[in-house]
């Protein structure tokens, strides 16, 4: 099944929150919205952004950013403005823009009519072209759009391998009697101007609508990554400046519970920040943060998240960035015992702290997350063997078979003196973990008749 809401679909109002709805608009990166110039107006005015289909996301007021303003030479022609919003919204997604369109590709565009200001949503088939524009054929006339249209995202039929993709705006809709209402006239169509002529007018929208405008494979596994605690706990990936890689990553910072940038944050207000996420005995902050910052002394005592079950995650963006990596990263080391999962970007492969960010935070943290789920494993292990009769439930000699087989392969790590090969063989046995794990979870689940 196709996508129901999109954090992209966008309700404008004109001025403030209080404001007429007076268009639809389409988020294309984390701070930019396309509409049409006729919603707008004026290229001084400001518009009210809502996240019509998402309510976890905050309206925001936008203008017309500069070159942003593409009227056309007759003061309506292509009809299209671009907003930049007063703040980014990192956690709306943008939309996938589409370049490619033909005739009878069937698509919909959802707007916010007169009485239908929580949405409406119309469907049609691409018919033919009307100039720079592209007719869109209704099966009725019912099905034509009407005023609070302008600016609707034109958008393919969503399906479970891919997304909806934008192909255009919705810019008018013209009825052969010239009556106000589609349904009054006897022949009415919808029309829009293509993604693709937009971004002949707009560098902006041609640098967003590219195939390497954005990496959805990195994407998703990030997203992956953020939201699965069982992944490992320290992921460090190489992110060129400027790139779709970059920009996937910013649509992904906001998870983290901690940030900092490389060359321009502090160290000592990353260690402040991160006790609020630390357990301590009241009167020991001093201590606390002395040891996470400076690592001068052994811990003032035990150490860990004021709620560990939800660890906290600390990206660094940019490490090779920092003047000096190696006090930053014996700071993240320290994180790391106490419970964080870091996350490491690197603008370079192999930039400065490249190795000891490798030996120093990734190899240990997957050395024991491999041990934590080998200890998982024996204890699945053990408890099936229990349940099936295998030992009694005082015995608890090894019937780990499948751990016992593991554990060899750990030591066996240990014993490897090149540390890519160790890296490499530690992912690789992480990975038959999670397998191993999964099996047992599935057999738990089929026991029990399944979830409810």
């Amino acid at each position: 099944m196709g996508e129901l809401r999109a954090d992209w679909r966008l309700r404008l109002r004109r001025g403030d929150a209080n404001g007429p709805v007076c268009g639809a608009g389409v988020l294309i990166a984390p701070d930019i919205a396309m509409t049409c110039a006729h919603v707008v107006r004026d290229p001084g005015d400001v518009m009210w952004v809502e996240f019509a289909e998402s309510r976890e996301i905050e309206p925001v007021a936008a203008r017309v950013a500069e070159g942003g303003w593409l009227p056309g030479p007759d003061g309506q022609g292509e009809d299209v403005a671009l907003l930049r919003l007063a703040s980014p919204r990192p956690h709306a997604r943008p939309a996938t823009l589409e370049s490619r369109m033909w005739a009878g590709l069937q698509v919909y565009a959802t707007g916010y009519a007169k009485g239908f200001e929580d949405g409406m949503s119309l469907h049609g088939t691409i018919g033919g072209v009307s100039g720079e524009w592209v007719q869109v054929d209704a099966v009725h006339r019912r099905g034509v759009v009407r005023r609070g249209f302008s600016g609707a995202a034109v958008c393919t039929r969503p399906d479970e391998r891919r997304p909806a993709r934008v192909v255009g705006l919705i810019v008018s809709w013209r009825g052969d009697l010239g009556m106000p209402l589609p349904d009054d006239n006897r022949l009415a169509f919808s029309y829009l101007i293509p993604v693709e002529r937009i971004a002949e007018l707009s560098p902006t929208v041609k640098e967003l609508m590219g195939p390497d405008a954005w990496d959805h494979d990195f994407e998703g596994r990030l997203r992956t990554w953020f939201e699965d605690p069982d992944e490992d706990p320290v992921k460090i990936t190489v992110v060129p400046p400027d790139s779709g890689k970059d920009r996937s990553l910013r649509l992904l910072l906001h998870r983290a519970g901690l940030r900092y940038h490389g060359g321009r944050d502090s160290r000592p207000q990353l260690a402040d920040h991160a006790l609020d996420y630390v357990a301590y005995p009241p009167g020991q902050y001093l201590a606390y943060w002395d040891w996470l910052l400076l690592g001068t002394r052994r811990s003032p005592g035990a150490v860990r998240l004021r709620v560990p079950e939800r660890p906290v995650t600390v990206a660094v963006d940019g490490l090779d960035q920092e003047p000096e990596s190696r006090p930053l990263i014996e700071l993240l080391a320290r994180l790391r015992e106490v419970g964080f999962r870091l996350l490491i970007v690197f603008r370079i492969e192999g930039g400065t702290g490249w190795t000891a960010a490798r030996d120093i935070l990734l190899e240990p943290a997957l050395a024991d997350h491999a041990d934590l789920l080998l200890k998982r494993l024996e204890q699945l292990e053990i408890k099936r063997a229990v349940k099936d009769g295998v030992v009694g439930s005082g015995s608890l000699g090894s019937e780990s078979l499948v751990a016992d087989l593991r554990r060899t392969e750990r030591r066996a790590i240990d014993a490897i003196s090149d540390p890519q090969e160790r890296l490499k063989r530690l992912r690789k046995l992480i990975k038959r973990l999670r397998t191993d794990i999964g099996f047992h979870v599935r057999a738990d689940i089929r026991s029990h008749g399944g979830r409810a």
